[in-house]
């Protein structure tokens, strides 16, 4: 029992860090980057390109805690059902190799920005516009790791739902929250003019992962014997 404690914790603190990573980033990537407006985005980044590297690295550095949050994770909740537990692993494996791989796309723009000697064939305009079309590969690469990180919910929702050392609620939001959260890429590519979709989406996933940090990192798992999925002791 003082072994799944430690790990519950350890799951809760690297989820933690990797959210408010995850937060930073994002903040940082928003306040330069305009959607649109290849000019004032060029600028932006050219006038603020610390921040824009700090944001890159603090995303990358958010797919790896993301990963080992999972990797936790699993080894928490393996003795419930080992196949399922692999599983969530491996599908939020993917979404982290999707999104370090699509942050690619993100850091081309300042390489196109750059004012390298090989890239004066190109005249600022177009420069701008390519930095532009990278930003949107890389919102639209995004997207795609969302799949993984949505379905990857289900399996560690039922997981938490039968372990019998997390609350069973948990696991219910977890995997109401698969469902919610497959909404947003769905809504992305599918009917890009519905944006208020996306917002179910947030909402959803605030409530179900950090209720689960939360619990991680407050309450750990219960103080009682851990009943086993297939039945053992």
């Amino acid at each position: 029992m003082n072994s799944i404690k430690k790990t519950a914790r350890m799951a809760g603190v690297l989820y933690s860090i990797y959210i408010v990573t995850t937060i930073f980033a994002n903040v940082s990537r928003t306040k330069l980057i305009v959607f649109g407006d290849a000019i004032t985005t060029a600028n932006n980044i050219l006038a603020s390109e610390w921040l824009f590297r700090i944001g890159f690295m603090s995303d990358v550095l958010a797919g790896v805690l993301f990963l080992l949050a999972a990797w936790a994770l699993y080894v928490l909740l393996k003795p419930v059902n080992k196949n399922i537990a692999l599983l969530f692993l491996l599908l939020n494996l993917g979404g982290v190799a999707v999104q370090c791989i699509n942050m690619l796309n993100l850091f081309s723009a300042v390489l196109l920005l750059s004012g390298a000697d090989y890239l004066k064939v190109f005249q600022a305009d177009q420069l701008q516009a390519l930095a532009m079309l990278f930003l949107d590969l890389h919102k639209n690469g995004f997207m795609v790791a969302q799949l993984f990180y949505g379905v990857w919910l289900f399996p560690l929702g039922y997981l938490v739902f039968k372990s019998g050392y997390l609350p069973r609620i948990l696991g219910i939001v977890l995997m109401v929250e698969c469902f919610g959260w497959l909404m947003y890429p769905f809504q992305f590519f599918l009917f890009p003019s519905y944006v208020v979709i996306s917002y179910l989406s947030f909402a959803v996933g605030f409530i179900g992962e950090f209720s689960l940090t939360l619990w991680l990192l407050i309450k750990g798992v219960k103080d009682q014997k851990t009943t086993l999925f297939d039945g053992q002791k």
